[in-house]
C-alpha cells in the first residue's frame, strides 16, 4: 500500500465516522507566540479545548505538518541515526470536542489498525495512565491483560508545553520482533517495538504554577505517526526505506554519485537519512511564512539547514545541493500540501541562498575547528573556540557538537553560554546608550489614553516630579509598538509646558517636559496634542499596514514584520527577506499602497476577545509579541489588511495622500529594511530633492568647464607631442615637379586636432607645398589636405581632397589652402597615402 493510499484511507475511514475532514494548520502557528512551531495536531484546536474557541462540528480528521526541533519535543539529536525520529513529520489526528471519548476512540483505532489495514492483532499492545482504569478495562474488550500496560506521567501522560489542555492518554505499539516476545520493550525506546498511535484524553488545563484544573468538556485526541504506520504497513524495518522517504534519498544518490545504505552505522546512509529529514522541515517551514535569520524560529531553520548542508559535504558535496531536492517534495506531496507547489520558487532560492552563504564560510571554519580540537584539553573544545565557530564562521552551537561527537569529543557549552550571554549585554548595553535615558516614576496610579479620538482634554493632575507629569485621562499617545510619541502642551497655572516625550510605565502615562513644572496635585490641566504632527504620524502608520500587506503580496506570505518605527516625517519597516527587493518588486508595493488610499478605504478599528480577533480572515500578529484578552484591530477594506495594533490611524485611507519608497536596504543577514514617507513628508522630501539638484546643476556647471579647460589643455598637450611628428613628415615629402608633397597616417583624438595639425604642417613646409594627413575616428576615415599660399590657386586644397576622398570611398572640399574629406573605406587609407603623390602629379587646373 503506497503512502498516499494509507493517508487517504485514515481519512476517508474517519470520515465514515462522521468526522470533518480538515486542512493542515501552517507549521508556524502565527497567531500562538508560545509555539516557534506547529508540534501537534491539536495545536489548532486548543482553544477548543480550553473553553475559549467553538467550531461548527464536533469531531474532525485530519493530516497534520509537525516539527519538533526545542523545547519538550527535540527530536534532533536523534535524526539519521534512527529508523524512526524526524524533525518533521505528518501526525494523522482525529478529534472529539465534548462528543465521544474513550470507548469510541479505542474502539475506532483497533479497527482500523485491525480490520481496515489488518495489522496482525497479535503484535499490538496498550499502554494507559496509571490510575485510568476506565482505559484498561475498554482495552480488554480487544487485548489480552498481559498486552496492557500501565506508565506514568513521563509516557502516559500527554502535554502540549509547559501549560496549557493536557491528560492522561492510551499509546498503542506495535511489535516487530521475530517470536512477539517485545512485551516488556514496551516505551523503551527501541525500534523492535515502536509506538504508532496515540489517544489523548484532554480533560485538564496546566496553568503556569504547574496546577491542574479539569476543563468543562471532555476531549479525544489522538495522533498517528503517518511515516511509522507507513513503514509498518509496507513491512520496512525503517521509516526511510518507505516511499515517503525514498524518492528523496534517490535525488540524494543521483546528486553524489554515491549509493544507500539502511545500516545505521554507515556515515553515507546517516548522512542521507539527515538530508531528506532537514529538507522537508526547512521546505515546509519557508513555504508556511517563516526564513531563516538569527533569532527564535529563525535560528532554528537556519541550524537546521547547516546541519544538512554539513552532512551534504560528508557526501563529497561542496556546493549548494540541498534546494535541488525541493522540486521531490512538490511532486509526492503536492496534492496533500499545495503550498509545496506554489510556494516552490520561493523556497528553492531561500535555500539556495542560505547555503551558498554558508558554503563561503564553512571551508574556513572547519579549519578552524581542527585547530581547536588539536590544541584542546581532555578531548573538549573549549567554550571559546565554539563561540568564535558560531560568531565568526555561524556554526551553531549543536553544529559544533555534531563535529565534536565524530572524534568523540565534548564542548564546553557552560563556556560558550556565557560568552554567548556576554555578547547580549554588549549588544543591550549599546542600544540603551543610543536611547535617552528619562528616570521614570514606580508609583501605584492609573491614567486613561483617550487619544484615538480627541486631541485635547482637560483632566486632574495625579502625580508631578521634576518635568514629568501624570495626568488622569491623556490624549498623548506613548512611545510604543515603533510609533512615537506624541508632544504638544500641557496648561495650567497660568503656565504652558512643552511635552516633549511620554513614555508608559504599567497603566501609567508620564508625559515629559522641557522645563521643570510647578502644579498641584488635583490641580486641573489642560492637555493638547500637537495636531499636524499627529497627522504625520497617523498618515505614516496607516501607510505601514498598507506597505506590510503590499510586501506579503509582491514577495511572499514569509514577510513578517520585525521591527518598524512610525515618525512624522517618515516610516521604517523591517522584515525578513533572503535576497534584494528589485526596482520592479519595489514599484509593484509602492503602486498597491497608493491604489488602497486612492480607493478611498475606510480605516475600522475593533475592540475584541483574542480568541474573536484571531478568527478575522488574514489577521497578522507577532510571535513573541503578549497579548491581553482583549485586542484592538486595526482593519482596511476587509479583504486586504487586519493587524493586532494598539496605535493610532487615520479615518480614511485617503488621508494619507501619497506614499513614496525613498530606500531599501539590508540591516542583517536575511533582514530587509523599506523607508517611505507620505503626507508632509513627502514636500520636505521633494523640497530636499530641490535643493540638492540646484546644488547639483550649480557644482555640474562648475565641473562642465573645469572638464572643457582641461580638454583644451589635454589639447594642446597631444598637440605639441604630435607637433613633434610634423618635421619627420616633412623629411619624409616627396618632390613632384618643384613641389614638396608630405603625407603620413596620424593618430588624433578628433578632428579638429586633425585640422590643427594640418595648419601646423602648412606652416612648416613654408612654401612650394602640399600636405595630406589621414586618420581613423570611430568607423570613418578622416582627411585632410594643405597648401602653401603660393601654389594654392594652381592646386587648391579642396580640389585635391575631392580626389583623395575618391579613393577611400568618400567626398569633401573646402577652402584653396585647407579642406578636409571623409570616407569609409577603412581598408584603402595607406594605400592612399602611398598613392597621393601620383594624384597631385596627375592634377592640373
Amino acid at each position: 500500500m503506497t503512502s498516499r493510499a494509507i493517508r487517504q484511507g485514515f481519512l476517508d475511514f474517519f470520515a465514515s465516522k462522521d468526522h470533518r475532514i480538515v486542512p493542515s494548520a501552517p507549521v508556524v502557528p502565527h497567531g500562538d507566540p508560545t509555539l516557534l512551531f506547529t508540534n501537534a495536531g491539536m495545536n489548532q484546536f486548543k482553544d477548543v479545548f480550553l473553553g475559549t474557541g467553538a467550531r461548527e462540528y464536533k469531531r474532525a480528521a485530519d493530516t497534520q505538518k509537525c516539527i519538533r526541533v526545542s523545547g519538550k519535543h527535540n527530536d534532533l539529536e536523534e535524526v539519521g541515526y534512527d529508523t524512526y525520529h524526524h524533525t518533521f513529520f505528518e501526525m494523522l489526528g482525529n478529534w472529539s470536542f465534548g462528543d465521544y471519548y474513550k470507548e469510541e476512540a479505542i474502539a475506532w483505532s483497533w479497527e482500523l489498525l485491525t480490520q481496515v489495514w489488518k495489522l496482525d492483532p497479535a503484535r499490538l499492545h496498550a499502554t494507559v495512565y496509571r490510575t485510568d482504569d476506565e482505559a484498561f478495562t475498554i482495552w480488554e474488550k480487544y487485548l489480552p491483560t498481559e498486552r496492557i500496560h500501565r506508565f506514568g506521567e513521563k509516557d502516559n501522560f500527554w502535554e502540549m508545553g509547559e501549560t496549557g489542555p493536557c491528560g492522561p492518554c492510551s499509546e498503542i505499539h506495535y511489535d516487530r520482533t521475530p517470536d512477539l516476545s517485545g512485551g516488556p520493550l514496551v516505551n523503551a525506546g527501541v525500534p523492535e517495538v515502536i509506538e504508532i498511535w496515540n489517544n489523548v484524553f484532554i480533560q485538564y488545563n496546566r496553568k503556569p504554577d504547574g496546577t491542574l484544573e479539569p476543563l468543562r468538556d471532555k476531549h479525544v485526541d489522538t495522533g498517528m505517526g503517518f511515516e511509522r504506520i507507513c513503514a509498518v504497513i509496507q513491512g520496512k524495518d525503517s521509516n526511510y526505506d518507505t516511499d515517503v522517504f525514498m524518492p528523496i534519498i534517490n535525488a540524494i544518490e543521483h546528486i553524489s554519485g554515491k549509493t544507500y545504505s539502511p545500516e545505521l552505522t554507515n556515515t553515507d546512509g546517516v548522512a542521507m537519512r539527515v538530508m531528506a529529514d532537514h529538507i522537508r522541515t526547512v521546505s515546509f517551514s519557508i513555504a508556511d511564512g517563516a526564513l531563516p535569520g538569527n533569532e527564535g524560529r529563525g535560528y532554528v531553520l537556519r541550524r537546521i539547514l547547516r546541519r544538512a548542508s554539513r552532512y551534504a559535504r560528508n557526501l563529497g558535496l561542496h556546493s549548494a545541493v540541498l534546494y535541488r531536492l525541493v522540486q521531490i517534495l512538490a511532486d509526492t506531496m503536492g496534492d496533500i500540501f499545495p503550498d509545496s507547489v506554489s510556494q516552490q520558487a520561493l523556497v528553492e532560492k531561500v535555500i539556495k541562498a542560505e547555503e551558498e552563504a554558508f558554503l563561503q564560510t564553512l571551508e574556513r571554519g572547519l579549519e578552524r575547528f581542527a585547530e581547536a580540537a588539536e590544541r584542546s584539553t581532555n578531548d573538549t573544545i573549549s567554550g571559546a573556540d565554539a563561540f568564535q565557530l558560531y560568531d565568526t564562521f555561524g556554526f551553531p552551537l549543536d553544529l559544533t557538537q555534531l563535529l565534536a561527537r565524530e572524534r568523540s569529543f565534548n564542548v564546553d557549552e557552560a563556556g560558550f553560554q556565557s560568552l554567548m550571554q556576554e555578547q547580549k549585554e554588549r549588544s543591550r548595553s549599546a542600544r540603551k546608550s543610543t536611547i535617552q535615558q528619562v528616570e521614570l516614576p514606580a508609583i501605584e496610579v492609573t491614567s486613561e489614553f483617550v487619544g484615538y479620538d480627541i486631541l485635547t482634554t482637560e483632566s486632574k493632575i495625579l502625580y508631578f516630579k521634576d518635568n514629568q507629569v501624570i495626568l488622569e485621562t491623556t490624549p498623548f499617545y506613548a512611545e510604543m509598538g515603533g510609533q512615537v510619541s506624541d508632544i504638544g502642551t500641557l496648561t495650567f497655572g497660568g503656565s504652558v509646558y512643552q511635552v516633549t516625550d511620554v513614555r508608559k510605565v504599567g497603566n501609567t502615562f508620564v508625559h515629559i517636559c522641557e522645563t521643570e513644572v510647578e502644579p498641584l496635585v488635583g490641580e486641573i490641566a489642560r492637555a493638547e496634542v500637537h495636531k499636524r504632527r499627529r497627522q504625520d504620524i497617523v498618515a505614516n502608520h496607516s501607510a505601514t499596514h498598507l506597505l506590510h500587506e503590499a510586501l506579503r503580496r509582491v514577495l511572499g506570505t514569509h514577510v513578517q514584520q520585525s521591527g518598524s518605527l512610525v515618525h512624522p516625517d517618515h516610516l521604517r519597516f523591517d522584515f525578513p527577506h533572503f535576497q534584494k527587493v528589485s526596482h520592479q518588486e519595489l514599484q509593484a508595493i509602492e503602486d498597491i499602497v497608493n491604489d488602497k488610499i486612492q480607493e478611498f478605504h475606510a480605516v475600522v478599528t475593533h475592540d475584541l476577545p483574542i480568541t474573536e480577533a484571531r478568527k478575522i480572515p488574514g489577521v497578522k500578529s507577532f510571535f513573541g509579541d503578549k497579548y491581553g484578552d482583549r485586542v484592538r484591530v486595526v482593519v482596511i477594506d476587509d479583504k486586504f489588511s487586519a493587524e493586532f495594533c494598539g496605535g493610532t490611524h487615520v479615518r480614511n485611507t485617503s488621508e494619507i495622500g501619497y506614499f513614496k519608497i525613498i530606500g531599501e536596504s539590508s540591516i542583517a543577514a536575511g533582514t530587509r529594511r523599506i523607508e517611505g514617507i507620505t503626507g508632509s513628508g513627502l514636500r520636505k522630501y521633494l523640497a530636499h530633492l530641490e535643493v540638492e539638484l540646484q546644488k547639483s546643476a550649480v557644482h555640474a556647471e562648475s565641473l562642465n568647464d573645469k572638464i572643457k579647460l582641461l580638454e583644451k589643455e589635454l589639447a594642446k598637450t597631444q598637440l605639441a607631442s604630435l607637433g613633434g611628428k610634423i618635421e619627420s613628415i616633412i623629411a619624409k615629402a616627396q618632390t613632384i615637379n618643384t613641389i614638396r608633397v608630405a603625407v603620413d597616417i596620424v593618430e588624433v583624438s578628433d578632428a579638429d586636432q586633425l585640422n590643427s595639425l594640418g595648419d601646423e604642417l602648412r606652416n612648416k613646409l613654408g612654401s612650394s607645398g602640399i600636405g595630406l594627413l589621414g586618420t581613423i575616428l570611430g568607423d570613418k576615415i578622416q582627411l585632410v589636405c594643405v597648401v602653401t599660399d603660393d601654389i594654392k590657386s594652381s592646386h587648391p586644397a579642396g580640389k585635391l581632397v575631392g580626389l583623395a576622398a575618391k579613393e577611400v570611398g568618400g567626398g569633401g572640399g573646402g577652402r584653396p589652402h585647407l579642406a578636409t574629406a571623409g570616407g569609409k573605406d577603412l581598408a584603402k587609407l595607406p594605400e592612399l597615402i602611398t598613392n597621393f603623390p601620383r594624384i597631385v602629379a596627375s592634377y592640373s587646373v
